[in-house]
């Protein structure tokens, strides 16, 4: 969590320096949507190899600043361009043996105490966003959908059963980059969220029976935009 709360921290000051910028000039003129966005997530996995199976609760936390760039006079359109933190866990049936090269075993019958994967990924949103604010309305509909891509900088996974315990970091066999579609809607503050992945999670990885693991990430909860 250090990484968290240094990067909110840094998040912070850059929504500072950004807000004092414009204090001298009309805020009609230069209003937008300079937004820091915190969200929490239940990270769901599609497109799961015959026997592959989620189990408990898999959560997701993301948070970053989003740059506002209005594109119509009334500046309720606009451009949003951000730069974020993204963890995500997902607790699953799929042992990782980071041997080389890696081997992946589907363990059927939940025969194990703890079997996960972890990311931290340094995100890049773009957004289309519209909403029903102006300089003087701080309640307001909104609707942004849009494109986010990630790089994986740190991974590992956890697998626990009675007779071993395996633990890897850096996973090899994890794409290095990930992105997808995303789509936030909601009133004020409180906005669902959901992120559909468009490339899978591993790379070119099969199961020890020969199964491709060609898995996606479908993200859905909740997103908080905070002034």
């Amino acid at each position: 969590m250090k990484h968290c709360f240094f990067l909110f921290s840094f998040l912070m000051c850059l929504q500072t320096v950004f807000g004092q910028s414009i204090k001298s000039v009309s805020l009609d003129s230069l209003y937008r949507e300079d937004q820091l966005y915190v969200s929490v997530t239940y990270n769901a996995l599609i497109d799961l190899p015959e026997g592959m199976t989620q189990n408990s609760f898999s959560p997701g936390f993301h948070l970053g600043i989003i740059r506002d760039l209005p594109v119509n006079k009334t500046r309720n359109f606009s451009l949003g361009i951000g730069l974020g933190y993204s963890y995500n866990r997902f607790n699953q049936n799929l042992k990782i043996d980071e041997t080389s090269p890696p081997i992946y075993t589907i363990v059927e019958g939940g025969n194990f105490n703890k079997n996960n994967f972890s990311q931290h990924l340094v995100e890049f949103p773009l957004e289309f966003r519209w909403r029903t604010s102006n300089s003087e309305i701080y309640k307001f509909w909104r609707i942004y959908t849009g494109f986010k891509a990630a790089y994986v900088f740190a991974s590992k996974s956890v697998f626990e059963d009675a007779s071993e315990r395996l633990y890897s970091k850096n996973l090899k066999g994890l794409n290095p980059w990930q992105y997808g579609l995303t789509l936030s809607v909601g009133y004020n503050t409180w906005n669902g969220y959901i992120y559909y992945g468009l490339n899978p999670i591993f790379d070119t990885a099969s199961t020890t029976n020969l199964q491709s693991i060609e898995i996606n990430a479908l993200k859905i909860g909740l997103i908080f935009y905070i002034l």
